[in-house]
């Protein structure tokens, strides 16, 4: 059953909180139908709202290479082919050395880091 409730902009923490719990409420809906149009435009809302109120500080690249590192369970060692000698990639890890155009391509294509977090 679709709610009553108007659809409106989310402007205040109650707003926010409203939209979450109907939000939880609609989880189960299936695509395609009024409850999962009314679960995608208020999951659109509620991002929004919580981009424009929790700001999220940009990545910094070495550690979305820390990330990658420990998600894929690797060490300093396995990412000589990406960045050279062993020296290096410790220079790269504590912020002696920038990334350099190949090191940022390599990443990208080896460890699977988006470009845009790379390059900042």
């Amino acid at each position: 059953m679709i709610a009553t409730r108007e659809i409106r902009p989310i402007k205040t923490t109650d707003d926010y909180e409203e939209a979450l719990r109907e939000i939880d409420g609609l989880m189960d809906a299936e695509p395609d139908t009024p409850e999962g149009d009314r679960l995608d435009v208020l999951t659109t809302l509620v991002e929004v709202y919580e981009a424009r109120t929790f700001p999220m500080p940009p990545v910094d690249p070495v550690e979305a290479v820390r990330f990658a590192m420990e998600r894929k369970g690797l060490t300093p060692v396995d990412l000589v082919p990406c960045i050279g000698r062993l020296n290096r990639v410790y220079e790269v890890l504590n912020r002696k050395r920038g990334l350099s155009l190949r090191m940022v391509r390599n990443l990208h294509k080896e460890l699977g880091i988006p470009l845009e977090l790379l390059i900042r």
